[in-house]
């Protein structure tokens, strides 16, 4: 078993599993200052792991996925289109005149593209699934 307890935040009620009221511990309670920390300790964990998760998804690229499409040929595609949206609505033909890219190559990244254009993301389960 495992003890728990919530702590309401406004008015820091201390809130015990079962019990129908809060118990409210006096503003002086050490008690209250101990609950108070570890609740604020766990927000500050939260949130600092939430921002490092999201730097590290706003850096990545659906092109980083594409095997054998390193840093130059990626830095290539960008230049040349300026945006994954407009290397999605390019012709392989167009994307295998990009230097560093041939026929190959090109194929992979359009392959890969339309895998992706066809997933979806259930929003209550996260789950990634295909049309």
């Amino acid at each position: 078993d495992i003890a728990l307890c919530g702590l309401a935040k406004r008015l820091e009620e201390v809130w015990l599993p079962g019990a129908p009221d809060p118990l409210i511990l006096p503003r002086s309670s050490e008690g209250l200052y101990l609950l108070q920390r570890i609740r604020d300790e766990a927000h500050r964990f939260a949130i600092s792991f939430h921002r490092s998760r999201r730097s590290k998804v706003m850096l990545e690229s659906v092109l980083d996925e594409v095997p054998q499409l390193g840093q130059a040929r990626r830095s290539a595609l960008l230049a040349r289109f300026g945006s994954v949206a407009a290397i999605r609505k390019a012709s392989r033909e167009d994307i295998a005149a990009t230097p560093g890219i041939g026929v190959k190559i090109a194929d992979l990244i359009g392959n890969h593209l339309e895998a992706i254009a066809t997933q979806k993301v259930n929003v209550e389960t996260g789950e990634i699934t295909r049309d």
